[in-house]
């Protein structure tokens, strides 16, 4: 550092410059062995640094590629998924909505059997209701001929002032007799 004051401080003597060099450039001993000092280590910098250092860039590209690609299958198994998810549920509504309508279906018809069978069965509680009270009706008509018949032949044996009692000649008589009622009730 003397030498920069002593130069601010100097002559403008020519001749001194020529001994004391710009101290912006290093001499020339600097110059050679810091380029004998670069070489070197770009050398072992390119043989020892730089491999090593492009054997983990790759390594760490082919990391995020195949995390990447990995990803992108994850991704791909889990559209192809959605979509078989997808149509499974389509097809599981429509299997559904089959089975409610068959459900329906197969509901009506019991209703309608039911129907038709419980229309049956009144039809055949009718029948039987009108076959009994025919009987009942056929009964009573058969109890009142009866009664009527005694009645009318007592009636006649009050008249006539005689018995009647001969059978076969009662159920003549009997029969005469509601044979002309059954004319007059039916209006001949």
């Amino acid at each position: 550092m003397t030498n920069y004051f002593i130069l601010a401080a100097g002559d403008d003597d020519p001749q001194q410059w020529t001994e004391n060099p710009n101290p912006l450039l290093p001499a020339g001993y600097d110059l050679v062995w810091s380029l004998i000092c670069f070489i070197i280590i770009f050398v072992l910098f390119w043989k020892f640094v730089l491999p090593t250092f492009k054997r983990v860039l790759a390594e760490r590209e082919e990391q995020i590629e195949g995390g990447i690609q990995r990803a992108e299958a994850a991704q791909e198994e889990a559209k192809a998924a959605l979509e078989k998810y997808n149509s499974q549920l389509a097809e599981a509504r429509t299997e559904a909505s089959q089975i409610r309508d068959d459900a329906r279906a197969q509901g009506q018809k019991i209703i309608a059997e039911a129907n038709t069978k419980a229309e049956a069965e009144v039809k055949r509680k009718a029948a039987d209701g009108e076959k009994a009270l025919l009987a009942q009706r056929d009964a009573v008509v058969s109890d009142l001929r009866k009664d009527l018949g005694a009645a009318s032949i007592n009636l006649a044996e009050q008249l006539l002032g005689e018995d009647l009692a001969d059978s076969t000649k009662k159920s003549g008589t009997i029969d005469s007799f509601l044979a002309g009622l059954d004319s007059v009730g039916s209006g001949k």
